[in-house]
């Protein structure tokens, strides 16, 4: 076996990071490796006459480097005539594809984001605060937990409803959410999310027709206890402070063979919104507290079992928008708008690993998401006279999955997968409004959904340098519905089912050792339900979508540690029958389809290193679309846009770091651009956001195994409108801005051990 493909095999096995930019791993043939040992040893063992040495980059990681550190013990074996280069380094793998694919060989657009997502002030991120530094991600901000997440200007509505989302999450191998938003999980320690883009229907079934984010967490590690704590805390200019404690223990149970790993964390967002009325400053403050447990076994002879659990709560004291009327951080609200939400979430992963690079998965999951959400309805429900009134929305969402996979990578890039996929997802919508100490529920609706799937992906190599993926999924799915005022899980309305073959076509060649190009053609659906109507207590149902999707792309990774790589792609996308959950001029949510739209986008990406301690980095992404369908067709043309989706969004950032030593110092500067985008398609929903520039610096140092760090975020103090919606009331009066947060600066600590 070469020495990439055992690093790679080893990695797997131990669960641990081991990364090299190095070239010629491909190349050297290596020694086998058996017995219980520590993957520093095994890793020396394979590394021995190789000129390669392994050192420790951080608990449970490691980076191969050039250097001899042990004399050989036998001459390496090397072939007469050395094959071709592999066409991506090892440690760059796309895990997301279920197959394990170099990323060069990935024939379609990617984002990985590697290690733990941070904001721009250093602190760690969620999904959507991560979007203004994405241009290929775009995010509502009506709060944390209740945001949406969209893909390429994949995006259906500014609100929440019961939809499908058009971006799936998943948390290693199991589906987060089903529909409705995103639920903000805090990335601690996390290894990387990686963002699949366009449809991804053949892999991921129903929902996925923006892409995928696949946030996949650190695995205990077998062989070493490890620990690390950070903290921090956020001043905001003109607003209240926050702060941010973490920890973090990985304790093996059985050297060698089980280990858990757990993390915790409490999150205070200090609120920078007056309620003007309530005579409340910094109203808007948020708490966040959660924790992840992992347990991994390793019985042997390919086996690895792995369960973990996930905890959440969010809470939110008011709404983060303002009224430009009276200021842009001010709102004038007669009562507090508070949001509740909580995750719960469990899964149990399998996994068999052959010699052969045959590979057998089964994934088990359940995620459990509840938000509760108050708007200020005052004069809205009733006359101003009769006092204030409470608009409460509860959304209470179960999602089972199970997957069974099988599959094989071979010589040459060749490889297959098969499975099978079922699904169930509940969703229950109640509604009320409160006057005084009555309150009076209205119509809400109960949506279960189930399907199952079957699903296939083969990669053959045509030639040495073209290879081509041919793959489809079949699924059946059903929906059934029930109106209510009240939570009666019980007595559905009987849907409609859904057949669907979504295929999927794409290429690969390489023109070089590290260029390759490719090309894709994928299709994508979401299924129907039962939803809230326009009118007083109606409901209908609401037809499935589709979206067909072909790409063009060229990608170069870098071969070392200095030198560039790039990306650069064009698609095309034809989304027809769009589901939306839209708001009508009195307020009141309904569910519908749009109609049909067209969407062109091209996206690029580059990094460049040109000495080992400066990094320079770079992305945009251009896209246009055009909605057609009643709403559309009845609105002025500059009108007729899909929300959420800015003409232009780029980023920028530059990195400079100092040799290692007793101290070692960096620097950071970020700058993000986010176009103009409107809150929807149609007259009513045509409100202006967006048309920003944000700017970010960091610094920091570490010191005998201790972190400092100082970020600044919105170093200019931009107080732009990033979101023209916060409470369904206000929408007609179009007056509600969400502002920038103000300029602020983190002072953090972090340290391992």
């Amino acid at each position: 076996m070469t020495l990439d493909r055992a690093v790679i095999a080893l990695a797997r096995t131990a669960g641990v990071d081991i990364v090299s930019t190095e070239r010629g791993l491909h190349t050297v043939r290596t020694v086998e490796v058996r017995g219980t040992l520590t993957v520093k040893q095994a890793l020396d063992r394979l590394l021995t006459g190789s000129g390669f040495r392994a050192v420790a980059s951080g608990p449970g990681s490691y980076r191969i480097v050039v250097g001899v550190s042990t004399p050989p013990p036998r001459p390496v074996a090397r072939p007469a005539a050395p094959p071709p280069p592999e066409p991506a380094p090892a440690d760059i793998v796309v895990t997301a594809s279920k197959q394990r694919v170099p990323l060069l060989r990935y024939p379609g657009s990617l984002t990985l984001v590697s290690g733990v997502p941070r904001r721009a002030n250093g602190a760690t991120a969620d999904l959507s605060q991560i979007a203004g530094q994405l241009p290929i991600l775009q995010s509502t901000q009506l709060g944390l937990g209740r945001n949406k997440v969209f893909i390429r200007g994949i995006a259906d509505s500014s609100f929440n409803g019961t939809t499908q989302s058009t971006a799936s999450v998943y948390l290693d191998d199991v589906q987060l959410n089903a529909s409705g938003p995103d639920p903000a999980l805090r990335l601690y320690d996390m290894q990387a999310v990686e963002i699949l883009e366009g449809p991804q229907g053949t892999l991921y079934g129903a929902g996925a027709i923006g892409g995928l984010l696949r946030l996949t967490t650190r695995a205990p590690v077998l062989d070493g206890v490890a620990s690390s704590a950070s903290a921090g805390t956020t001043l905001t200019q003109g607003g209240a402070p926050g702060y941010d404690v973490a920890l973090m223990a990985n304790v093996p149970l059985v050297a060698g063979k089980a280990a858990l790993r757990g993390v915790a964390y409490q999150v205070r967002d200090g609120g920078y919104i007056d309620a003007a009325r309530r005579r409340v400053v910094d109203a808007n403050h948020s708490d966040t507290t959660g924790g992840r447990l992992a347990l991994r076994v390793d019985p042997g002879s390919g086996w690895q079992i792995d369960a973990s659990g996930a905890a959440q709560r969010v809470e939110s004291a008011d709404g983060q928008y303002g009224d430009v009327r009276r200021s842009p951080v001010a709102q004038g609200n007669y009562i507090a708008q508070p949001f509740f939400g909580r995750l719960l979430f469990g899964r149990v992963t399998i996994a068999k690993d052959w010699e052969s690079g045959l590979r057998l998965v089964s994934a088990t999951g359940i995620a459990d998401y509840r938000t509760v959400e108050t708007f200020d309805a005052t004069g809205f429900a009733a006359p101003v006279s009769r006092g204030p009134a409470r608009y409460d929305l509860d959304n209470d969402k179960l999602l089972v999955s199970q997957e069974l996979r099988l599959s094989r990578s071979l010589d040459g890039g060749r490889s297959w997968l098969a499975g099978v996929s079922l699904l169930s997802d509940r969703s229950i919508l109640t509604r009320s409004v409160g006057l005084g100490g009555a309150t009076i529920d209205i119509v809400g609706v109960t949506n279960v959904t189930r399907s199952a799937s079957g699903f296939g992906e083969v990669t053959a190599r045509l030639w040495r340098d073209l290879s081509v993926t041919v793959g489809g999924r079949v699924t059946t799915a059903r929906v059934d519905g029930e109106p209510s005022s009240t939570r009666r899980p019980g007595n559905y309305i009987k849907g409609r089912s859904t057949q669907r073959f979504d295929p999927t076509i794409a290429l690969s060649y390489r023109i070089a050792p590290e260029l390759a190009a490719f090309a894709r053609y994928q299709t994508g659906f979401r299924t129907g339900g039962l939803a809230v109507a326009q009118g007083i207590g109606r409901v209908a149902n609401y037809d499935p979508d589709s979206i067909r999707f072909a790409e063009i792309g060229l990608r170069r990774l870098r071969s070392g540690v200095r030198g560039v790589s790039f990306a650069i792609s064009g698609s095309t996308a034809a989304w027809s029958n769009i589901q939306a959950d839209l708001i009508n001029r009195r307020g009141q949510p309904y569910t519908t389809n749009l109609g049909d739209a067209r969407i062109q986008t091209v996206e690029a990406s580059f990094d460049w290193t040109p000495t080992t301690r400066l990094t320079i980095d770079g992305s945009a992404l251009y896209t246009h679309n055009i909605v057609y369908g009643e709403i559309a067709d009845q609105s002025r043309l500059n009108n007729r846009r899909l929300p959420q989706t800015p003409p232009f969004a780029a980023h920028g950032g530059v990195t400079y770091r100092w040799p290692e030593g007793r101290v070692t110092p960096r620097i950071a500067a970020s700058a993000d651009y986010v176009g103009r985008s409107v809150l929807g398609t149609g007259d009513l929903l045509d409100v202006s956001q967006g048309k920003y520039l944000t700017i970010g610096l960091t610094a920091g140092l570490r010191w005998r195994g201790i972190d400092l760090g100082l970020g600044v975020e919105n170093l200019t103090d931009t107080a732009s409108n990033r979101f023209a919606f916060g409470n369904p009331f206000g929408l007609p009066g179009r007056n509600e801005t969400t502002p920038l947060r103000p300029r602020n600066v983190r002072i953090g600590v972090s340290t391992a051990w």
